[in-house]
């Protein structure tokens, strides 16, 4: 006697296991928090899926997801009481329990404009130089940076760390401040040497410096610190000065050009056309306050085997949580990654209730950062929501992977893991509850998001 399977025979669907489905809503009602799993069936409803999965067609491996850890941010998290902030590192750094898992973070080299005070390594007094870098200190990091970046890398010790540097020393500008100005050529060799200096004192602190960009915003002299570089310095620098020196000192950091909009990859690319520069530069980062995320495309085109990153990008106060929410989740996770970048990173991890601390003349007074630490007191905001979404499932080594973008109002973008998960980052940018199926080979499961919503599907 020959037993037949009906329901196989007649091509109806048959439950092939369940997908993890982990859920936000626009009214903060409910914040990355696991739903009830969703079962994934095969065979059975030809129908066309909303989106369909191909693993087999292969793009970046992702570095990571995660915000910058700027020195404000660390003397908050150093200010706290030991237990609390151990509880909240292994929160952000950890992917275990409630862990978020954050695998990648930025820090500036010397002060960001989300500082306490403005300074950089070599600081002399008017009219002084230190050409030969013999007074270059990282003391400034030790009292805050140092000690949190060691509590995390105690945590998760593969993080990768970005460094970057918002001003050279002011004695070595044109101006002479720290504000605006630009690099003078005589101290070419000298910044240079700031850079070795400062990678090889973090590594001796235990702190691998995986990158670092040339100048964060070189087009933005207005900030506090800041500095002026335009493509044609930036090109001279890495070419003549800062290449060099790594490849003398054995330096293996990735140099990493440009770091600000989307709106001028003229610059990359045209640092990147010369043959000269190009072989030491790993790729360029970007932000997206102007321009448009689609545009980094035609920078992979341009220059294919170099590699892109997301670098930067700010929630203001007081935060619209659907709003940043959907703006963050279809332009920065989605978004970048479906045009090839690397790393995400939003701007910045924590600050106090007031937005604080920053720097006087410049420094920005609205950052809200992915937590508000108030003392031990601890508020998530809209970035750290954000980042949850791809930074808990989409871990280093990852591969994004095709799937159709082509659905109505259901952005999307899909990882392949190192153990095999698929994971499935979806915004339903609509107004409207949407019901819609997903396929990957002979599998699919049929997802449900209301208006504004952003799941994360793995399986």
């Amino acid at each position: 006697m020959i037993l037949v399977n009906c329901s196989q025979q007649n091509n109806e669907p048959s439950a092939q296991g369940k997908v993890s489905f982990w859920l936000t809503l626009p009214d903060r009602s409910v914040t990355f928090e696991e739903q009830i799993p969703i079962t994934l069936y095969s065979g059975g409803n030809e129908e066309t899926p909303a989106i369909r999965i191909d693993r087999e067609t292969q793009y970046q491996e992702m570095d990571g997801f995660g915000y910058t850890l700027t020195g404000g941010s660390a003397m908050l998290l150093h200010h706290m009481n030991p237990q609390e902030r151990e509880k909240i590192l292994s929160e952000l750094f950890s992917t275990q329990g409630t862990g978020i898992g954050v695998s990648y973070l930025r820090v500036s080299i010397g002060a960001s404009d989300l500082d306490e005070y403005v300074f950089s390594y070599n600081d002399s007094p008017p009219g002084g130089t230190d050409i030969d870098q013999e007074h270059f200190s990282i003391d400034p990091d030790r009292e805050h940076l140092i000690p949190v970046l060691k509590e995390i890398l105690a945590i998760s010790p593969e993080i990768k760390i970005m460094g970057s540097p918002w001003s050279a020393p002011a004695w070595m500008k044109t101006n002479s401040s720290p504000i605006g100005g630009s690099l003078k050529p005589e101290y070419h060799t000298s910044y240079a040497l700031y850079f070795v200096k400062y990678i090889e004192a973090m590594q001796q602190e235990g702190i691998p410096i995986d990158a670092i960009t040339v100048q964060n915003e070189p087009l933005h002299p207005g900030n506090n610190p800041s500095m002026l570089m335009l493509s044609n310095q930036q090109a001279d620098f890495v070419r003549n000065y800062l290449g060099p020196a790594f490849r003398v000192n054995d330096i293996k950091t990735r140099i990493i050009i440009y770091d600000h909009n989307a709106d001028r990859i003229d610059y990359p690319i045209s640092i990147m056309n010369d043959t000269a520069a190009r072989k030491f530069i790993d790729g360029s980062a970007f932000h997206l306050y102007a321009g448009s995320i689609e545009d980094l495309s035609e920078v992979h085109e341009a220059h294919p085997d170099k590699h892109l990153y997301f670098t930067e990008q700010w929630i203001g106060a007081p935060a619209d949580f659907g709003g940043d929410l959907g703006w963050h989740i279809e332009h920065l996770i989605i978004g970048a990654s479906r045009n090839w970048c690397k790393t995400v990173l939003e701007w910045n991890l924590a600050a106090d209730p007031n937005q604080e601390p920053h720097t006087d003349q410049g420094g920005c007074t609205r950052c809200l950062g992915a937590l508000t630490i108030d003392g031990d007191e601890i508020v998530r905001n809209p970035a750290y929501y954000i980042v949850a979404h791809a930074s808990k499932f989409v871990r280093p080594g990852s591969v994004r992977i095709a799937s159709t973008n082509t659905a109505d109002n259901l952005p999307n973008v899909a990882f392949l893991t190192p153990e095999g998960t698929i994971v499935l980052v979806v915004l339903n940018t609509d107004s409207k509850r949407k019901t819609f199926k997903v396929k990957q080979g002979g599998k699919y499961f049929t997802g449900d998001l209301q208006g504004g919503a952003a799941g994360t599907y793995t399986w």
